[in-house]
């Protein structure tokens, strides 16, 4: 007669009865729970997965509330220059005359006076853009509002590297000038 694999186990000392009936017990368990039509008891496997995914929901989560977090700190940088600009701009000129400058590729306008040309041309003036309008702001308020939003303030003065003309350039010796009217 053939011995059953607890029996063998038990036999060659590779478990003790202490082990062999715990092991029993925990699968008289299992077929209980299962036969009484409840969840089985999680095994090895089971927890590992359990754990995982409880690992994964907490990184969703935490990417989440950072995009959450980012989206409030956005929010509250458009605020503080909404409020900057609104604050601080300069009123606007009714007149005829116009200053001309370059923002995004496209040449834009803003009427001006003579005066105020020159503060703009001078740095003493700068324009911000700020949801699809253009005010002019002193240096010290769009430097604050640079600190918040780089894109908002209109550089009218070009950097040394897109104001070098480059070698083979053959409009390299006329210059245009800052004040050109249009």
């Amino acid at each position: 007669m053939s011995m059953s694999l607890r029996e063998q186990l038990l036999a060659a000392g590779l478990v003790t009865k202490k082990q062999a009936e715990q092991s029993e017990h925990k699968q008289k368990q299992q077929r209980h729970q299962h036969a009484k039509g409840g969840k089985p008891l999680p095994t090895d496997q089971a927890k590992r997965a359990a754990e995982q995914a409880q690992a994964a929901k907490a990184a969703r989560d935490h990417e989440l509330n950072r995009k959450r977090q980012e989206a409030a700190d956005q929010k509250a940088r458009a605020d503080q220059t909404r409020q900057l600009i609104q604050e601080h701009r300069l009123p606007k000129l009714e007149t005829d005359d116009y200053f001309n400058f370059v923002d995004r590729g496209k040449v834009r306008r803003m009427a001006v006076d003579p005066q105020r040309r020159e503060q703009l041309i001078a740095g003493q003036l700068v324009i911000v853009r700020f949801e699809g309008r253009y005010d002019v702001v002193l240096p010290d308020i769009a430097e604050k509002i640079r600190e918040r939003n780089a894109k908002a303030v209109v550089s009218l003065h070009q950097t040394e590297t897109t104001a070098t003309p480059e070698a083979d350039d053959p409009y390299k010796d006329f210059v245009v000038p800052d004040d050109l009217r249009w």
